[in-house]
């Protein structure tokens, strides 16, 4: 008996250092979309991601967290209860996390600068967001200050975000819950705004946004998620690739098993200068057509005369029709980066965002490709 139970315990250890986290960004915003790429909060399917992220609550002019989206976040007044309904996910699998992430592009950075430098305002933060997430039954914050010291930040933001991420920490963690941050993957963000071995000693999962490398402002085509340098990348966009984020954060004094690879669920697309150019860095001069997720543009190849492209150099497709040009990930690609994530040591992977997959299952023949393909990377 004593002997059952030895390997018992030595199994569950096993598990739960080796299990990979899998944390999916639900963008909120997605019940308002024309179907049938409508998402609710009913349509994420509990027993696939580790940790569910709920986008976004927002910082207000009094420095207490802001719902955002009063109908749709709250009960109130005949509002919707998302975030009810979305930690509720958890009666389905008790194991599943449930995250409400505050911030985002959209919020900017001057007003968390100015709470984060003060004690009162900082309280007053941390103290509405212990009372939020109780109030809905939470398991953590996800704070996605995009970022200390930029976009209207100060200098100052680089010790005063360790001192707020303290301060949450200290609130969180007596109670059971998470404290997690979404990161910038720059170099040029990361040097100015991160006090990385400070941050890493307060976070629970650190997850960079390990997309946007490349985008339709450079004037020529590339991958905005790319795991390795192309061959013909030189200069600062050595930079620019998920490798090379991943071992400056791991340089600068992350944990490398509090890391978390982002990876996105969507496009980034290009206008081609000319259909005789294609490849990467193929002149871009024009901003391509609307970004989709990955659902759209898998259904677009089903109607559209695309030519697809596998480069021997790159671990991801891009395509094109005519002279729109599309960079995205497919579960092959995605196979990869999970297993890049096993094999670095990492806690696992982020996507950004669960609501765009094709959760229909039109292209594949079965539903969420992207997310069961990481899910089985990690598990290999």
């Amino acid at each position: 008996m004593k002997l059952l139970l030895l390997f018992s315990v030595i199994a569950c250890t096993f598990y739960l250092t080796e299990a990979k986290a899998l944390v999916c960004y639900f963008s909120s915003w997605a019940v308002y979309r024309a179907e049938p790429y409508k998402y609710d909060v009913e349509d994420n399917d509990p027993f696939l991601c580790t940790h569910l992220n709920y986008a976004f609550a927002g910082l207000g002019a009094d420095y207490a967290i802001k719902v955002l989206d009063p109908w749709n976040d709250l009960c109130d007044e005949g509002g919707k209860c998302g975030f009810n309904r979305f930690t509720k996910l958890k009666e389905k699998n008790p194991d599943l996390k449930t995250l409400l992430s505050v911030g985002g592009w959209n919020e900017g950075s001057s007003r968390y600068s100015l709470m984060a430098a003060d004690p009162a305002s900082r309280k007053t933060f941390v103290d509405s967001t212990m009372a939020l997430l109780k109030e809905h039954n939470f398991d953590g914050i996800d704070l996605d200050w995009e970022y200390p010291t930029q976009r209207g930040g100060s200098p100052d933001d680089y010790v005063n975000f360790v001192t707020l991420l303290k301060e949450l920490a200290e609130a969180l963690h007596p109670e059971g819950m998470l404290l997690t941050a979404a990161v910038s993957a720059g170099k040029d963000t990361i040097d100015p705004s991160y006090d990385v071995p400070g941050m890493s000693e307060h976070l629970d999962l650190i997850n960079i946004m390990t997309y946007d490398l490349h985008g339709s402002w450079e004037k020529y085509t590339h991958h905005h998620s790319i795991l390795y340098p192309h061959p013909k990348d030189e200069g600062y966009a050595l930079t620019l690739n998920q490798d090379f984020a991943v071992n400056y954060w791991i340089e600068k004094g992350a944990p490398k098993e509090k890391l978390v690879l982002g990876v996105p669920f969507y496009a980034h697309t290009y206008t081609l200068d000319s259909a005789a150019e294609t490849g990467i860095y193929a002149p871009a001069s024009l901003p391509g057509p609307a970004e989709g997720g990955y659902n759209q543009i898998c259904e677009s190849q089903l109607t559209e005369d695309w030519t697809i492209v596998h480069e021997p150099d790159m671990n991801e497709p891009y395509g094109y029709y005519g002279l729109n040009g599309f960079a995205y990930e497919d579960p092959t690609s995605l196979g990869i980066k999970a297993k890049y994530a096993v094999d670095k040591g990492l806690a696992g992977c982020m996507v950004w965002s669960i609501d765009t997959d094709d959760f229909h299952g039109t292209c594949h023949g079965e539903p969420r490709p992207l997310l069961n393909a990481l899910k089985k990377g990690l598990q290999a």
